[in-house]
C-alpha cells in the first residue's frame, strides 16, 4: 500500500485551508477533520477522491464500528465515531462542488457517512457530568493556602475562575491591562487572550463573594506595586524554576513569563481540589456553577440575558441548554415545589377570604350580587 497519494494530499491541504478561512474553526477542530479524512483514506488504500464510491463510506462506517480505541480493548465510543464520520460527511459535501470531482461525487454520497439514527441518539446521549457547587469552590478557596507568591497565585487563579467564568487557556494567556479594578471588570480581547473563537469578552465579576474579589484585587495590586508588573505582563506568571542547594531544580517563585499551555492551570485546580478533600473538579466546569447559579438569581429575560453574555455566549440559549442543564434532583424539587407552592397559594388567598368575611359580614352577600350581576351581562368587546 503506497504511503500517500500526492493528489489527495493537495485537495486535503485545499479542504484544510478552506476550514480554517472560510469556516473560520480552530486548529483543534482542523486537526480533528484532518484525522478523520486519514483514517478513511488508509481504510481506502490511498485510492484517488475520484474513484469514491458510496460502498467505500458504507464499508468504513461498518468497520468504524468494530474498531477499538487506541492501546485499549474497548470499542470506540459512539461519541468518537460520530464526530469522524460527520467530518467525512463535511468533507465529501465539499468534494462534490470541487473542479474535477463534480461529475464522480455527488452532494447525496455524503449521506453514506452518516451514523444510523439509534447511534446518532447513543453519540448524544451523554451521561451528565457533575458541576461544584458554590460553597465547594469556596471551601477549596478558602483551604488554599497563600505564603509563597506561588501559593498566593494558585490561590488567586482559582478564586479567577469563579469571579469570571474564564476558560484556562484564557486565564494563561491574560495580562495584567485586561482587569480594570475601577469597573470589575475583565476585557477577554480575543487577539491576546485565548478565547474561544478568538471574540472579544467582556465580563464584570459575578456576584459571587466580595471576599473571592478580595483575594484578586490584592494580587492586581500586589504585581503592580510590588513586582512592579507592566500591562503587557501576565496576570498569572508561570512558575519560575532554578537549582538549590542540592544541585536539583526547584521552584523558586514566578517570572514575568507566560505559561505555553493551559496544562499548569489545570493542575492547580486538580491540586487545590484534592487538597480540600473534594473530587477534581476542571477551570471549564466552574462556567457550568455560573450558568447554574444564573438560573437561580436572575429574575428578568434582560438579567439572564446580561449574564449570558457575561460567560461569552451570543446566544442565552447556549446558556440555558448547553450550560445550565438542571440536575435530575434540582429538577424533581423545581416540579414538587410548583404544585405545592401553587397549592399553597390558592389555600392561603381562600383563607385570607374567608377571613374578610367574618370581619365584615355584609360583604358576602355584596360579592355574591356582583357575581350573579356579571353573570347577566353580555360580554363586552
Amino acid at each position: 500500500m503506497m504511503k500517500y497519494n500526492a493528489e489527495n494530499e493537495r485537495l486535503k491541504r485545499r479542504y484544510l485551508r478552506y476550514l480554517r478561512s472560510a469556516k473560520g474553526y480552530d486548529e483543534a477542530t482542523i486537526d480533528g477533520h484532518a484525522r478523520a479524512i486519514e483514517r478513511f483514506e488508509a481504510y481506502n488504500k490511498r485510492r484517488s477522491f475520484k474513484l469514491f464510491r458510496i460502498e467505500q463510506a458504507i464499508g468504513f462506517r461498518e468497520r468504524l464500528a468494530s474498531e477499538k480505541a487506541d492501546g485499549t480493548d474497548r470499542l470506540l465510543s459512539k461519541a468518537t465515531v460520530h464526530q469522524i464520520l460527520n467530518a467525512l460527511r463535511a468533507f465529501v459535501f465539499w468534494l462534490a462542488d470541487q473542479p474535477g470531482y463534480r461529475s464522480r461525487v455527488s452532494y447525496s454520497d455524503a449521506d453514506y457517512f452518516r451514523p444510523n439514527l439509534r447511534d446518532e441518539r447513543a453519540s448524544n446521549a451523554r451521561p451528565e457530568r457533575p458541576v461544584p457547587t458554590l460553597e465547594q469552590i469556596r471551601h477549596v478557596v478558602a483551604s488554599m493556602p497563600a505564603s509563597t507568591e506561588i501559593e498566593r497565585r494558585n490561590r488567586v487563579m482559582v478564586a479567577f475562575a469563579l469571579l469570571t467564568g474564564a476558560r484556562d487557556r484564557a486565564i494563561a494567556t491574560m495580562r495584567l491591562k485586561h482587569v480594570d479594578l475601577g469597573q470589575e471588570r475583565v476585557t477577554q480581547n480575543g487577539g491576546e487572550v485565548h478565547t474561544k473563537g478568538s471574540k472579544l469578552i467582556e465580563t464584570w465579576f459575578f456576584p459571587v463573594g466580595d471576599d473571592l474579589k478580595l483575594i484578586v484585587v490584592d494580587w492586581v495590586r500586589y504585581l503592580r506595586e510590588e513586582k512592579h508588573f507592566g500591562p503587557n505582563d501576565p496576570l498569572f506568571p508561570r512558575t519560575a524554576v532554578a537549582p538549590g542547594a542540592d544541585r536539583k531544580f526547584a521552584a523558586v517563585g514566578i517570572e514575568r513569563a507566560f505559561w505555553r499551555t493551559a496544562d499548569p492551570v489545570r493542575d492547580v485546580f486538580r491540586d487545590a481540589f484534592e487538597a480540600a478533600g473534594l473530587a477534581y473538579f476542571n477551570p471549564h466546569s466552574f462556567r457550568k456553577t455560573l450558568a447554574q447559579l444564573g438560573q437561580r438569581v436572575c429574575r428578568t429575560p434582560e438579567e439572564l440575558k446580561a449574564w449570558s453574555q457575561n460567560l461569552g455566549h451570543e446566544n442565552v440559549m447556549t446558556t440555558l441548554t448547553s450550560y445550565g442543564k438542571i440536575a435530575p434532583h434540582r429538577q424533581g424539587e423545581l416540579i414538587r415545589g410548583l404544585s405545592l407552592e401553587r397549592e399553597s397559594r390558592e389555600r392561603d388567598a381562600l383563607a385570607q377570604l374567608v377571613q374578610i368575611i367574618r370581619d365584615n359580614p355584609g360583604i358576602g352577600d355584596v360579592l355574591v350580587g356582583e357575581e350573579q350581576d356579571s353573570k347577566r351581562q353580555p360580554n363586552s368587546v
